[in-house]
């Protein structure tokens, strides 16, 4: 299983970002093998529409699931037709979250939100 979580440094000891779309990276975490690399987002500058070109990123790097706090609604059409199971961050560190969701302790990301538009995904 190949799973993604936004984060702001590359380490699998900092913590999930509280944003998506403007995250600087994600982690790209392979269950199998245990490898766990580091992705620039390359929406995170766009003027407009980064959840949906962070989506984008991460279906086209054949991610099975997306760890987060929050996601947009444009986003998470994108995520969900391209099969990527969504779950809710929890407190600590990349290498928690990845635990936690192998462990079946995580839940499912229910709470889909209309967006940033226009603020730069800036609020938490």
């Amino acid at each position: 299983m190949t799973i993604f979580l936004p984060v702001e440094e590359k380490s699998l000891d900092a913590a999930v970002c509280p944003s998506f779309g403007r995250a600087p990276l994600f982690a790209c975490a392979d269950t199998q093998s245990g490898d766990c690399r580091f992705l620039e987002n390359p929406a995170v500058t766009s003027q407009g529409g980064a959840g949906i070109k962070a989506a984008q990123f991460l279906a086209d790097g054949s991610a099975n699931a997306l760890i987060t706090f929050r996601c947009g609604e444009n986003a998470a059409q994108v995520l969900t037709a391209a099969g990527i199971m969504l779950y809710k961050a929890q407190a600590g560190s990349l290498n928690d979250n990845i635990k936690a969701l192998q462990d079946n302790r995580l839940p499912l990301l229910e709470e889909i939100h209309t967006g940033f538009h226009h603020h730069g995904g800036g609020s938490k």
